[in-house]
């Protein structure tokens, strides 16, 4: 049996985060960083959840402001026309941004 603490000290209980290189760009609202800001550019999900979306405010054009997020980094909070929404990591990847000029 290995040791290692509560959890075996295996991988189990991480989170593996990506980094972004740098000079690379946001593709979607995941990828932000707290405080970054991106702007929308479409909603990859099925109708009902892109509907739902749209009606708190996440309409392609709109710049969204990456807030905090929860102690294990999941759900976020997402600033969008005064509002803050909480989204989880799974729904954000499909909120694509629109790449900066």
């Amino acid at each position: 049996m290995r040791s290692g603490g509560w959890f075996g000290g295996g991988a189990w209980g991480r989170r593996r985060r990506r980094r972004r290189r740098q000079g690379q760009v946001a593709r979607n609202l995941a990828e932000l960083r707290e405080g970054e800001t991106g702007t929308l550019e479409a909603l990859e999900l099925p109708e009902d959840i892109a509907l739902r979306l749209m009606e708190l405010g996440f309409l392609p054009g709109t710049t969204v402001v990456v807030g905090r997020s929860a102690p294990g980094g999941d759900p976020r909070v997402y600033k969008v026309d005064g509002s803050e929404i909480a989204l989880r990591e799974e729904t954000t990847r499909h909120l694509l941004l629109k790449p900066p000029e």
